[in-house]
């Protein structure tokens, strides 16, 4: 097993319990799950990242085409009004006529051919969304399983010795069993981002001023943290589970933000055209401009927090992306933050 980690568990623990078999199997386990589970989630990572940069390219070569295909029609527009507007009144005009007949006819055949590409690449970018899918499933089963080994061989051994294990091998037992819980966040962060925009969901009714409160309620914060919702938030046409990703980890990250004796954070809202801009406000510690692209990408962390997953604000990109909407951030070191993001009246 890794070494720092074994010697650190063998050092806090009592001279009888470092002699008996029970411990040898622990480490053994400890050793073999901590190998298996760095390994897997490199391969997740390599494997997101491999996903999302495909996925950029398509999606950039797909904007390229539709611009493309959109001065084409533009050029067909053009064409019939001026087929409406001149009357062949003569050989020469006659002759114009027919040329344009024939470039029509040949960019038909090029449309043709760009939409034969472009059904081929989207069914390219369907297999690879879905195996992605399935990949994530798996390798989280896989993880999540020696995950529950660990945390229960670590909470026996602690209900097993209470009255033998010293308080410094106490914290060290908590801090083992606080780094299982990180890996388990994060293997369900992975899950979440991988399926947020795969399965389609029929768009219903959803009352956001209902669905923050009850976030507010189940999610854990400090008592020296006030969240307050400014204005009364909007109905709005999409899907719960993803309306509540995008919110619940904006609302999160507003919490984790904060470095005050007394944290306010403020949810709002106003009508813009047809959209709808919302807001979350923190008095937090701030963030560089130069970090404000960084932090929206998965697995980036812009310090050192052994808490964090890198997923959430990735998370509440991939939902405004997929409700075709904008996010933005304004924010500096000392001076809090404040995420903006729209989304469509109509979704």
């Amino acid at each position: 097993m890794n070494s720092l980690l074994e010697r650190q568990i063998r050092k806090y623990l009592p001279q009888e319990l470092q002699e008996t078999e029970n411990l040898k199997d622990f480490l053994e386990a400890v050793g073999k799950s901590y190998d298996n589970n760095n390994n897997q989630l490199k391969m997740i990572q390599r494997a997101m990242k491999l996903s999302s940069d495909e996925l950029f390219e398509a999606n950039r070569r797909l904007s390229r085409e539709a611009e493309n295909q959109q001065k084409i029609i533009d050029t067909f527009k053009n064409c019939i009004n001026t087929l409406n507007l001149k009357t062949p009144t003569d050989k020469e005009s006659k002759m114009e006529i027919d040329e344009l007949a024939g470039y029509i006819e040949k960019q038909s055949e090029e449309i043709h051919k760009v939409q034969e590409q472009r059904e081929e690449l989207l069914k390219n970018l369907e297999k690879k969304n879905q195996v992605l899918s399935d990949y994530a499933h798996m390798v989280s089963h896989d993880l999540k399983s020696p995950l529950r080994s660990i945390d229960s061989l670590a909470n026996w051994i602690l209900q097993d010795n209470a009255e033998k294990i010293d308080d410094a091998s106490i914290e060290n037992f908590k801090l083992l069993l606080k780094n299982v819980e990180k890996m388990d966040a994060l293997i369900d962060g992975i899950l979440n981002y991988s399926t947020i925009d795969q399965a389609v969901i029929d768009s219903y009714w959803v009352d956001l001023d209902v669905l923050t409160k009850d976030i507010i309620q189940i999610l854990y914060k400090p008592d020296h943290i006030n969240i307050t919702i400014k204005n009364k938030l909007p109905n709005i046409r999409g899907d719960k589970f993803r309306l509540q990703q995008l919110f619940q980890n904006l609302i999160q990250n507003a919490v984790k933000s904060i470095d005050k004796p007394i944290g306010e954070i403020e949810i709002d809202v106003v009508e813009e055209g047809e959209f709808w801009k919302f807001s979350v406000k923190d008095n937090g510690k701030g963030i560089s401009s130069k970090h404000h692209l960084k932090i929206f990408r998965i697995f980036e962390k812009i310090e050192n927090d052994q808490a964090a997953t890198g997923i959430g604000l990735s998370i509440v990109k991939k939902v405004v992306d997929y409700y075709k909407g904008e996010l933005w951030l304004d924010s500096k070191l000392g001076g809090g933050s404040i995420f903006f993001f729209k989304l469509p009246r109509s979704l």
